[in-house]
């Protein structure tokens, strides 16, 4: 539990003092340090997106990385349907030309 709590406080400072970093950094090493902890957490959460050491995670941080991992499979799979419907269109598109250019060529050929 205490570790829990040590991890939490360790990001939400972390976050805080994201959000709060000023636009003029007054000093380049704590702007680095920032920076290299917001790095360190966006490699960690990319691990764990790939279901690299999940073990250290509590039940409700599973279960919102499961979340998160069904939101984006949900929009990866709508766009995937979007491109296999205007595909299907395009070629459906094409099979009617195709059809049109072959009637005409077939009178055309039957005039002969």
């Amino acid at each position: 539990m205490e570790s829990i709590l040590e991890r939490y406080e360790r990001y939400s400072y972390t976050e805080r003092q994201l959000v709060a970093a000023d636009t003029t950094p007054r000093n380049w090493t704590l702007e680095y340090n920032k920076l290299k902890s917001r790095a360190e957490l966006l490699q960690r959460n990319h691990r764990h997106y790939m279901g690299e050491e999940i073990e250290s995670l509590s039940l409700k941080e599973i279960q919102n990385l499961e979340q998160q991992l069904d939101t984006g499979l949900k929009h990866i799979r709508t766009r995937k349907n979007q491109l296999l419907h205007e595909s299907i269109s395009e070629l459906q598109k094409k099979v009617v030309t195709f059809c049109f250019f072959l009637f005409a060529y077939t009178t055309r050929a039957s005039c002969f």
